[in-house]
């Protein structure tokens, strides 16, 4: 099979595999129809996760048709079953699995100990995503293998395009649970920074779940164009102080919850952001936290901060005297995609989220390196590409 592989920081290719075979009772196989390129596999690409492999199949949002199915699978699933595959690989049979916390799988990452390590806990493991979260092979191809098939492919039918319900799998349920982490009330005001697609998604999600307003912080243009459809109102951080801005927004009183959806590579100004700069390009400080420390010092009082943006590891200059001090609540986390899967998709249905939106771009596997190139420098506009297998 043809499949998208990490080769060297700054260089992925498409190479030929093997096909994957069964290898547990609860395996299934998928043959790929749509795949998609996230922020998150910059992050690998870009060098900044530890333990990835010069040949490491990348992609964990994908979708296709069942071909082949293990025994202890079968009861859940058949042959030409259409599926999306959630990212975090889950047991279903866990503590964290049975409180629907998904993402923190307590079973299905092999390489815990390494997780262990960096986190004092391991999370799930992941497709695609370094051999840190257990270095399954990833979507980016044109088959994969899925572990523990009778929890985590979930059942589409005809009704809805692939491009309709392909981000069930990762970024439209991050993008939902980063809103509904914010517990927001009737009339809230929502500040993301982030006019990518999770901070899109969450945008979306945030007026679904009852916003009166959202404010979208970016710095490109076309992005914050996308975000200004969705009615929300907009900030581009090269041409305005956020948190004076967001003062003057909101009375002097700040966002009620403000959402991190950038992560570990934000960009910025100022002194602090070229310290960041430097100690990152060197490794002295695995994260740049830019725009999780602009969410913290522009959150009203008593506020919420919610971190969907991806991040590795340690930071410097952490503003956690703001946190105590002015009574906020962080809440985080790696999404459990298992949860939102059947409501979102009824959402869809309805028409009260829209999933296209955010697809700029549409090419073969076999231009994938093309994509990535497109998406990480921002060319064309570029705010999501879709990837067809087949």
């Amino acid at each position: 099979m043809k499949a998208n592989c990490f080769v060297a920081p700054n260089k992925v290719e498409v190479r030929d595999f093997p096909d994957p075979q069964l290898l547990n009772a609860r395996d299934c196989i998928v043959k790929i129809t749509s795949t998609a390129i996230c922020g998150s596999d910059l992050h690998l690409v870009d060098g900044y996760v530890p333990a990835m492999e010069s040949g490491d199949i990348l992609g964990h949002e994908f979708m296709g048709e069942v071909v082949d199915v293990g025994a202890g699978a079968k009861h859940k699933l058949k042959v030409g079953d259409r599926v999306v595959v959630p990212f975090p690989i889950s047991c279903g049979n866990c503590g964290a699995c049975k409180a629907q916390a998904y993402s923190l799988c307590e079973n299905s990452n092999p390489n815990a100990w390494m997780a262990e390590k960096m986190w004092g806990h391991s999370p799930a493991g992941v497709f695609g995503y370094s051999h840190l979260t257990g270095g399954f092979a990833g979507g980016q191809a044109e088959y994969a293998r899925v572990p523990f098939a009778d929890v985590g492919p979930f059942k589409v039918d005809s009704t809805f395009t692939d491009e309709q319900v392909l981000f069930l799998s990762d970024i439209l349920p991050t993008g939902y649970m980063a809103a509904e982490m914010c517990d927001i009330k009737p009339g809230a005001v929502i500040a993301i920074w982030g006019a990518g697609p999770v901070g899109l998604f969450a945008a979306q999600s945030a007026f679904v779940l009852g916003a009166e307003r959202v404010i979208v912080i970016d710095h490109y243009d076309y992005r914050l164009k996308k975000a200004q459809e969705l009615g929300c109102e907009v900030l581009n951080f090269d041409q305005v102080d956020i948190l004076d801005a967001l003062k003057e927004m909101t009375g002097g009183r700040g966002p009620d919850s403000c959402i991190d959806a950038v992560g570990l590579e934000a960009t910025g100004h100022g002194p602090l952001y070229m310290v960041d700069r430097l100690k990152h390009a060197t490794r002295m400080e695995s994260d740049r936290p830019i725009a999780v420390r602009e969410a913290i010092m522009s959150c009203r009082n008593g506020g919420t901060v919610s971190i969907i943006g991806v991040y590795g590891g340690v930071v410097d200059h952490f503003p956690l005297g703001a946190l105590m001090n002015r009574s906020l609540t962080i809440k985080t986390g790696q999404c459990h995609v298992h949860r939102y899967m059947q409501p979102l998709l009824e959402l869809i249905g309805e028409g009260k989220l829209d999933p296209l939106h955010v697809i700029t771009h549409r090419m073969p596997l076999a231009d994938a390196a093309r994509g990535y190139d497109m998406f990480k420098h921002k060319k064309d506009c570029c705010e999501k590409v879709v990837l067809k297998a087949s």
